[in-house]
């Protein structure tokens, strides 16, 4: 059973483990960020944040504890010198893992882990969710112009097509009476000119009557 066993053995035994772990910190350490897979970016975490945290505060103690760590002169002059000051306000948290995907040889999974402030990378902020609506493209803003009440809106949409329907027959009733008065202009001038046709035959017909009474004296 395995109680209180912490982390993983990564297929190798305990002096292989540590070797890898103290090459792996002094790589990170100098380049500021290495890529390896997840299990052992996660592994080399839980390794060398204790030894940052020991940097800190620069002693001779803490030198020799993390040369142990490390094996390395050229590591340890590093960390105390340039990570130390750069991560003395953070409590914790010196290192950042960040997956990268699958490796194409055997599919592991990869991980870029980096000294948090060493590094370019900003996280995206996470901004206020939108609430969504069932109706896409309208605002949540109340319309003030139409009827808060149902009933009232059942109303004004049932009246609606009604007033259209009104303004048509208006117009078409527009149309009628401009047409009727048309008519009637049309109709009392006929009426005008045969008025005065049947004015011009009647005085034809008197001057007639009158020129035949004249000769019939005449003989």
């Amino acid at each position: 059973m395995r109680h209180l066993v912490k982390g993983k053995k990564l297929g190798r035994n305990t002096s292989h483990r540590h070797a890898t772990m103290k090459a792996m910190s002094c790589s990170l350490i100098e380049h500021k960020s290495i890529q390896t897979t997840v299990t052992k970016a996660k592994e080399l975490r839980r390794y060398v944040e204790p030894i940052i945290t020991r940097a800190k505060e620069d002693t001779s103690h803490n030198r020799r504890q993390a040369f142990s760590s490390l094996q390395d002169k050229h590591a340890v002059n590093t960390l105390f010198n340039e990570v130390a000051p750069a991560v003395g306000d953070r409590p914790g948290g010196y290192t950042r893992v960040l997956k990268l995907g699958f490796r194409v040889g055997d599919s592991a999974e990869m991980a870029l882990i980096e000294l948090v402030d060493f590094s370019d990378y900003e996280p995206e902020k996470k901004s206020a969710k939108k609430k969504r609506t069932r109706r896409a493209g309208k605002s949540n803003k109340p319309d003030t112009s139409a009827p808060a009440d149902p009933k009232e809106k059942e109303t004004a949409k049932a009246e609606e097509p009604v007033e259209a329907k009104d303004t048509d027959s208006d117009a078409d009733g527009d149309i009628k009476t401009k047409e009727a008065v048309a008519d009637d202009a049309n109709v009392e001038d006929k009426t005008e000119q045969e008025a005065e046709a049947k004015a011009e035959n009647s005085a034809e017909t008197e001057d007639e009557k009158a020129s035949e009474e004249e000769d019939e004296k005449k003989k």
